[in-house]
């Protein structure tokens, strides 16, 4: 059956002992990427045992305001990094995860002070508004450059914060940042993302290299829209123009029909550490997106099952046979492996349990859980069924010397899933 296969294959997907890859090689940024991985992890396959690892890797980065303006990263972190660990900590309150410190705000509060410090950042002296790439003006490097990860990045906590707490201000924002993407051009007539623009001269000439992650973004963000207005046909029509255009990074050759590729660079030998992660955020945010509008579902099941079965030939590298590639259309293992392949493949091959999850908890159901997680009165039943329901709507709208979590950890994706999806 099916759902059995898809349990058998996501289930593989777990954590090996401490070997291959340390979560402090990669950039702080993708550090909350892969915690919100394990987030997903732990909600698709029911699978608790890392939930007190998760909790301590998050709340390890709060920063003293709890807003995850980290002292240890004052002067490198940029506004696309914050929303990374954003993304996660709502994750985290949507599924109403387990929050157990008294000393540290619930998940929800975190986000919402994550928003307050973005917020003031929007900057309309160029380009008619829109946030830098970066925060600190110690930093030449994305201070004049404003682009789409960030800003979608933006878009789409805005868009959560209005589903998570009823608050039209939020959803204000949202719209807004949406307008001025499409104005700036950010986003096109068939809704393709393209990376930014320089600020310098008034973001007149488009950067026109566009990535998965930014595809991703504004696509969950507009599904969240259409979840939280009660399937609003303008948040409708621009999820399914997103979705559209992110055939682009789908099947690169003829023999590799509906099987992911990070187009731009994948083909050239050209992708660096970053953008060998990308393709993991697409898939997420592909999944989540089935659950805030149905509708999608037949489209995203046709391209990330396919991927799912690609990602799993790929993880057939290193002495145990699990190591992860990068490219999934060669067939097998490419020799090319790290932390961004392996959460890239857990990413599509968990979400093929996305629809027997419960879909993320809105205002009035999440909670500030302190002890195990348990949801609320609502069963596994409710997540099949179509959640386009609108909140009630409000009528008013670690110190310096933390460092990053010391550990270990490599994702195992089952040799031979390829054959255990059996799509028949």
């Amino acid at each position: 059956m099916f759902v059995k296969s898809v349990h058998a294959a996501a289930l593989a997907a777990a954590f090996t002992p401490p070997k291959d890859i340390d979560i402090n090689d990669p950039d702080w940024w993708q550090a909350g990427a892969v915690w919100g991985a394990m987030l997903d992890y732990s909600h698709y396959t029911g699978d608790s045992s890392y939930d007190e690892v998760i909790t301590q890797a998050l709340l390890s980065q709060v920063g003293p305001k709890f807003d995850f303006m980290m002292p240890l990263h004052f002067g490198s972190e940029g506004n696309d990094d914050q929303a990374f660990w954003a993304f996660s900590i709502l994750e985290a309150a949507e599924r109403n995860f387990p929050q157990p410190d008294d000393s540290i705000p619930p998940w929800l509060d975190i986000a919402v002070n994550i928003w307050n410090a973005m917020a003031p950042r929007w900057n309309e002296s160029s380009c008619g508004g829109g946030l830098a790439w970066q925060i600190f003006e110690s930093n030449p490097n994305g201070m004049t450059y404003k682009n789409s990860v960030s800003n979608g990045g933006f878009f789409q906590i805005s868009a959560r914060l209005a589903r998570a707490t009823g608050n039209d201000t939020y959803f204000e924002w949202a719209k807004k940042v949406w307008d001025w993407s499409e104005k700036v051009g950010f986003i096109d007539e068939n809704y393709n993302v393209y990376d930014g623009a320089d600020s310098r001269d008034n973001c007149a000439e488009l950067n026109k290299l566009s990535f998965s992650y930014s595809q991703g973004i504004y696509m969950y963000g507009a599904a969240v829209l259409y979840n939280y207005t009660n399937g609003d046909k303008t948040w409708g029509d621009r999820t399914s123009g997103l979705l559209k255009a992110a055939n682009s990074y789908f099947s690169p050759f003829e023999n590799a029909t509906n099987i992911m590729f990070e187009h731009a660079c994948e083909p050239y030998e050209t992708c660096n550490t970053d953008m060998k992660s990308f393709k993991g955020y697409l898939s997420r945010f592909m999944w989540a997106t089935t659950r805030m509008m149905p509708p999608t579902l037949p489209r995203v099941q046709t391209l990330l099952n396919a991927s799912a079965i690609a990602a799993a030939k790929a993880c057939s590298g290193g002495d145990n046979g699990t190591v992860c590639g990068q490219k999934w259309y060669v067939g097998g293992f490419d020799g090319v492996a790290g932390l961004g392949q392996q959460m890239t493949a857990l990413e599509t091959v968990q979400g093929l349990l996305a629809q027997e999850a419960l879909p993320p908890f809105k205002a009035g159901e999440i909670k500030h859980v302190k002890g195990s997680g348990s949801p609320p009165p609502e069963t596994n039943a409710a997540a099949s069924s179509i959640a386009t329901s609108t909140p009630t709507k409000r009528l008013d709208t670690s110190s310096a010397g933390s460092v990053l979590v010391d550990w270990r950890w490599t994702f195992a994706t089952l040799l031979g899933s390829a054959m255990v999806l059996g799509f028949s």
